[in-house]
């Protein structure tokens, strides 16, 4: 098959980590894979970019940024170069540029979305006027879907694929470097939903404990205000050498094997790829107790608490602190599971295309 990738912007996050890990895998199963965005590529993507290259994806990224007639025309041409047999259209925005040209081939819409986009006016009546233009609608958590149908209404072709890592990648470890300080690391972009704040607030509480913590924050500055937010509230609390607020990694496997514990008190979620790549490499998880959790709720080594109390925090902190690192069993949640899904729905609507 001809598969083409479709993406707001090249950059260390959750849908774009997924779309190139799709996109490898696909072209090592021997199809003809591309990939394309609206927006120019990040510079912390250089590593992915690099991947993609060497596994011969083939890139199309605009150098500069456009207004929405350039968007629509650097997408038209990157589809008619490609000629795919479909298109995976990631995350709502490019979902509504891809099914906004006069183009025949099929369109999936990808939900990856932490909250329902759709509560917003203006991308509600968007998406009902666009709706059909979809061949097939996935969420990557059941309440993607959920919030699709209640806002906006049912899709003949609605499913659910839940995001997948590689195990592979991340190397178990029985337990950190004894030499190395303890270290919480939280991942993920630096926006209120992701709620890093609240984890420096119960760290605080954690260092009074354990006085030598260390606290690694990473991820893409979305929002600079907020990051500038988490900066002035670890200085406020006299942190700023415990606590480390970097910005997007791309040895996240890397950065897991260095870290003693793992937090993420997130108010809300898709079906988070730093949650699952945590799960993979075997470190104490303390989290919040959000649906797109629960799956994990029954995992060694997993804790799922009220993260808005900050004392209830600090205590499941420090207790993961303590825990060694401990095999888990993610079925169904591999990067090769993922990948066979998308290539069955692939298959489904390029062949319903054929039929028509």
């Amino acid at each position: 098959m001809r598969i083409l990738h479709l993406v707001l912007a090249p950059r260390l996050s959750g849908a774009e980590v997924l779309a190139k890990d799709l996109a490898v895998h696909q072209r090592r199963q021997g199809h003809s894979v591309f990939m394309t965005s609206l927006l120019p590529e990040h510079d912390d993507f250089a590593p992915l970019r690099s991947e993609l290259t060497h596994d011969d994806v083939l890139c199309r990224f605009p150098g500069r940024p456009r207004g929405m007639a350039g968007k629509l025309w650097h997408l038209y041409q990157a589809i008619r170069g490609a000629q795919p047999d479909v298109v995976f259209a990631h995350a709502t925005i490019p979902a509504f540029y891809a099914r906004a040209l006069p183009l025949g081939v099929p369109i999936v819409y990808v939900m990856h979305s932490a909250t329902n986009d759709f509560k917003r006016g203006l991308f509600r009546r968007v998406e009902r006027l666009l709706s059909t233009r979809a061949r097939a609608v996935v969420g990557v958590s059941q309440a993607n879907v959920e919030d699709y149908v209640a806002t906006v209404g049912q899709h003949p072709m609605m499913i659910v694929i839940p995001n997948g890592v590689d195990p592979a990648r991340f190397v178990h470890t029985t337990q950190p470097d004894a030499q190395q300080a303890p270290r919480i690391v939280q991942i993920g972009r630096y926006t209120s939903v992701k709620n890093q704040l609240q984890t420096v607030r119960a760290f605080a509480d954690v260092v009074r404990e354990v006085p030598d913590a260390q606290l690694v924050l990473c991820g893409v500055i979305e929002d600079p205000d907020y990051h500038a937010a988490v900066v002035a509230l670890a200085s406020e609390l006299g942190l700023s050498g415990h606590v480390f607020v970097q910005g997007p990694r791309a040895d996240v496997s890397q950065v897991l094997a260095q870290a003693s514990a793992f937090a993420m008190p997130s108010h809300s979620e898709g079906h988070s790829i730093a949650f699952l790549e945590a799960l993979a490499s075997g470190i104490p998880v303390v989290a919040s107790t959000i649906a797109p959790f629960a799956f994990a709720k029954d995992f060694p080594g997993v804790q799922l608490v009220d993260t808005n109390d900050t004392r209830t925090y600090a205590l499941a902190l420090r207790a993961a602190l303590a825990e060694r690192r401990t095999a888990r069993e993610l079925t169904g949640l591999t990067l090769q599971d993922s990948a066979e899904r998308y290539l069955a729905v692939a298959r489904q609507v390029a062949q319903a295309r054929s039929l028509s």
